[in-house]
């Protein structure tokens, strides 16, 4: 079970999550205020259609099946963006929001962040597409309610103010994510938002458009009418929506497989996955690389080692140094693994990681004994997450080293076992970020760089285990009755490689 670790900062997370709440009253006061001219009418209705799309989530009728994993209904969102004032628009995000089902506990605290999230967000959308002109290129009156029919919509210069709105809607959400990842992983600020902007621009792009589709026909003569006819478009692109998350959830669910797998094997290699994927992650990020192959290294880093599952127990547990003739069963495991996950088409070139991140750059390495610029880029950069994990892990054998002796070991001996610019990358950014291993519940000890150990290695704390769903904010949220520790590991390049003392050792 993943637990909220020492580390992590609960009061600063209680924070941002009252921080938003207030930014939130302050986005839909004006609204309230007497003499603001609301359209209440309108404000009513679209926050109707958004309640009772939540709620068909929650209870389905007989006969209406809401696709599984489905996200919250943004259209109808958005398509008050477009039609009211930026105050209106975020009161229409409340009831909906207040109803949406969460994970875990507590429920009401959960359901007040997803309410202040999308309040918010929806008033800085609103903003946005009214700074570009929007209201007027949607024809009618914004301010004399959404149902008033005025002169035809401009619609092609519609697009431009309605496509950044919906950019800002996603931003902020992001944005707001990423300080509750912040706040309660230690991420760095400048980083932890991009992940889930990245990965819901688009999305929202969509769903932006259906609204702009909504409000389009709701200022035209025809009507509300009309505009409720969009809901079956929308309706179709949540299901395309939905159909990506289920592809994507199906992923992660054979990644945790193929990982649990290989920790049942032996008790030292459990999360050693992870923090391999992890640290490859920080390589790939400081070496600019972009989300989609980010990802790609970081699954590469989680799955490296799924190859140990063809190799016999005995071997992987045994405390003594190995004979010849085991060291080249164990050496088998890249080409096991790549075999494993051959016809496995996400995976992309994590399986050419899987294979080579045991080769050298000097070519002294295995399977094939690549050298250089032969060995695949992911493969270079697991190569030295690798090593660096089983140098700061304890094993059977041996005893974790401190991170700055880690590090000196792997730039001893960048050139010959590792690609200087993969370690140079990761010395950077423990450098700057530290280094937080990943926190389990099942073994009893917990590093830290403490504050001056090296120079500029700042002291760290584990990070909290990744995001449940529901929101990323809430779930640093601590289960009780645990103790956060961190797994330890059977090194990859230990007694699989060469004996000589070095960071492959």
């Amino acid at each position: 079970m993943r637990v909220r670790p020492p580390g992590a900062r609960p009061l600063l997370l209680w924070a941002v999550v009252l921080c938003a709440a207030l930014a939130a009253c302050a986005a839909t006061a004006p609204a309230l205020a007497p003499g603001s001219g609301t359209p209440w009418p309108a404000v009513g209705l679209l926050a109707f259609l958004y309640l009772g799309c939540e709620l068909l989530r929650i209870c389905p009728l007989p006969g209406i099946r809401v696709p599984e994993g489905i996200g919250s209904f943004f259209p109808v969102l958005l398509a008050a963006v477009f039609l009211l004032p930026p105050a209106a628009a975020a009161l229409v995000a409340l009831p909906g929001a207040l109803a949406q089902a969460v994970a875990g506990r507590p429920a009401w605290i959960r359901r007040v962040w997803h309410a202040a999230q999308q309040a918010v967000a929806a008033w800085a959308a609103a903003r946005t597409f009214g700074l570009l002109g929007g209201p007027g290129a949607l024809g009618g009156s914004r301010s004399g309610g959404a149902g008033v029919a005025g002169p035809l919509a401009d619609f092609p210069y519609a697009l431009l103010p309605a496509a950044a709105a919906a950019c800002a809607f996603c931003l902020v959400l992001a944005a707001l994510d990423g300080a509750v990842l912040a706040a309660a992983e230690r991420r760095p600020v400048r980083t932890a938002w991009r992940g889930p902007f990245t990965r819901s621009l688009v999305p929202h792009c969509v769903h932006g458009l259906a609204g702009l589709m909504m409000a389009v026909l709701w200022r035209s003569p025809y009507g509300l009418p009309a505009a409720l006819l969009v809901l079956l478009p929308m309706y179709i692109s949540c299901r395309v929506f939905a159909q990506y998350h289920r592809e994507r959830a199906a992923h992660q669910a054979t990644i945790r497989a193929l990982v649990q797998a290989v920790d049942l094997k032996d008790r030292y290699t459990r999360g050693h996955g992870e923090r391999v994927g992890q640290a490859s992650a920080m390589i790939a990020r400081e070496l600019g690389m972009d989300a989609e192959r980010l990802e790609v290294v970081r699954i590469a880093g989680i799955l490296h080692d799924v190859g140990k599952i063809g190799v016999p127990t005995r071997l992987l547990r045994k405390d003594g140094p190995l004979t010849r003739e085991e060291r080249r069963v164990i050496e088998l495991h890249p080409e096991y693994g790549h075999e494993m996950v051959r016809g496995i088409g996400f995976l992309g070139e994590a399986r050419s990681a899987i294979l080579h991140h045991h080769e050298r750059i000097d070519g002294s390495g295995y399977p094939y004994g690549l050298s250089g610029e032969q060995i695949p880029v992911p493969a270079r950069v697991v190569a030295v997450a690798d090593a660096f994990d089983a140098m700061t892990s304890t094993r059977s054998y041996s005893r974790a080293r401190p991170v700055p002796v880690a590090l000196a070991e792997l730039e001893r001996c960048a050139g010959a076992h590792f690609d200087p610019v993969m370690v140079r990358a990761l010395v950077e950014a423990i450098g700057r970020d530290g280094w937080h291993p990943v926190v389990t519940a099942d073994e009893d000890d917990l590093q830290v760089i403490p504050a001056g150990s090296a120079p500029g290695l700042a002291a760290t704390a584990p990070a909290a285990a990744g995001p449940e769903r529901g929101g990323p904010a809430l779930s640093a949220l601590p289960a009780q009755g645990a103790r956060a520790r961190v797994r330890t590991v059977d090194p990859p390049g230990g007694r699989e490689a060469d004996a000589d003392g070095g960071a492959g050792a």
